[in-house]
């Protein structure tokens, strides 16, 4: 497994000087313990390329998370722009790590054998972003007969934080890479 997230974000060529220092500030004294760099890119209805990183590190006490967008120009002729967010979450704040495997031909799957693709989703006990579920229902009473109305009782769910890496877009190192830094992190959080 690779060693330095440093290395991976130059690797991964997307605007390596500003997501070092945007990490290297919210990383501060700690060493990572485990860490994934992801590059991806998508289009959007108009069919420009647009690209993202996300990387993700373990301390001893916080995952942290950076996440960098590229944003075309705004006026014809004008320069594109790009906007960094990182995320501090400590590690008590972890609820859950789950980890979702897709494997071809699973009846001739050998054990040990790498997935094709991967999806890490991490719940948190606070909304790392603005998305959450709302699920309502119609609030009732313990008498059967009664018609009045209650109201409505329901949940706010915080959106999990997701990444996907496959081997046929990312390579199977990255989804090596995913694995482990899935275990690191699901380890942490048990310790906790």
């Amino acid at each position: 497994m690779p060693t330095d997230w440093r290395l991976e974000i130059e690797r991964s060529g997307y605007y390596p000087a500003l997501v070092i220092d945007a990490v290297a500030d919210v990383l501060g004294d700690e060493d990572a313990k485990a860490f994934i760099v992801h590059h991806e890119a998508t289009f959007d209805p108009a069919m420009e390329m647009r690209r993202h990183i996300t990387v993700m590190l373990l301390t001893e006490t916080r995952l942290v998370v950076c996440h960098t967008d590229e944003h075309p120009p705004t006026e014809p002729g004008g320069a594109s722009h790009a906007s960094t967010t990182t995320d501090s979450i400590q590690l008590g704040n972890v609820q859950s790590v789950a980890l979702t495997r897709v494997v071809p031909n699973p009846a001739q799957y050998k054990p040990g054998s790498t997935p094709s693709e991967l999806v890490l989703s991490v719940n948190l006990s606070v909304n790392w972003s603005a998305v959450a579920h709302i699920d309502l229902e119609p609030a009732s009473c313990a008498d059967e007969s009664c018609e009045l109305d209650h109201g409505y009782t329901g949940a706010i769910t915080a959106e999990p934080l997701t990444l996907r890496v496959s081997e046929a877009a990312d390579g199977a190192e990255a989804v090596q890479a995913m694995m482990h830094f899935s275990d690191a992190l699901s380890l942490a959080a048990r310790g906790r």
